[in-house]
């Protein structure tokens, strides 16, 4: 789980702590905590975001050793952002130019697809209301979808992969669809709801 809203001192004295988080991204060898830490201060603090969009294209420009660890997590933590949050329009054509000079630059390397990936995100994200999960930036940092289990009543559970832009209408639609497919429901006038379940609630969602 993400972690929950904190005390925060002046814009500044975050910036900073950020920059020196970014600093020690590069040598850390289990990012994933540090990038949730980052991503969950840009929720916390909206100014923030074109800070770290411009500290990460400048940490990903002319690296010291393009495609090493530490680059590659500048760009894993880029597309987290990517997939979390949108920069205002200054800074988004500033990406953008960033991502096609990496391709053109460094073609099929792991920064390329990197830049390909971030680039399609950019085009779906319109903001979210918690950052993502350890497990979502595990698939992230490797561009694949995850697997959603959704349980049916009175039926076999159903695997539905999902991206970061995955609604939970979408998720519902092709639960319905394996539903009438397995299950022979094609005239059926049943309808169907999708729950989330956690240890606290059920609710419906969607």
């Amino acid at each position: 789980a993400a972690p929950g809203p904190c005390s925060y001192t002046t814009l500044r004295d975050e910036a900073v702590k950020l920059f020196n988080s970014l600093q020690q991204l590069e040598l850390e060898q289990d990012p994933v905590p540090l990038m949730q830490g980052v991503l969950q201060t840009c929720l916390d603090l909206p100014p923030l975001v074109d800070e770290i969009y411009c500290q990460l294209v400048k940490q990903t420009t002319e690296p010291p050793a393009p495609g090493g660890q530490g680059d590659l997590h500048y760009w894993q933590l880029l597309t987290c952002m990517s997939c979390t949050f949108l920069p205002s329009l200054p800074i988004l054509r500033f990406l953008r130019f960033h991502l096609d000079r990496t391709e053109s630059r460094f073609p099929a390397s792991e920064m390329a697809k990197y830049a390909c990936f971030i680039r399609e995100a950019l085009g779906k994200t319109k903001g979210r209301e918690c950052v993502p999960s350890l497990e979502e930036i595990l698939v992230l940092m490797r561009r694949q979808e995850m697997i959603c289990t959704v349980h049916c009543p009175g039926a076999p559970a159903c695997s539905v992969a999902i991206s970061s832009h995955t609604t939970a209408e979408e998720v519902r639609g092709h639960v319905a669809r394996e539903l009438v497919s397995r299950l022979g429901l094609s005239q059926s006038p049943n309808l169907f709801a999708l729950y989330e379940q956690s240890q606290r609630r059920e609710q419906p969602v969607g």
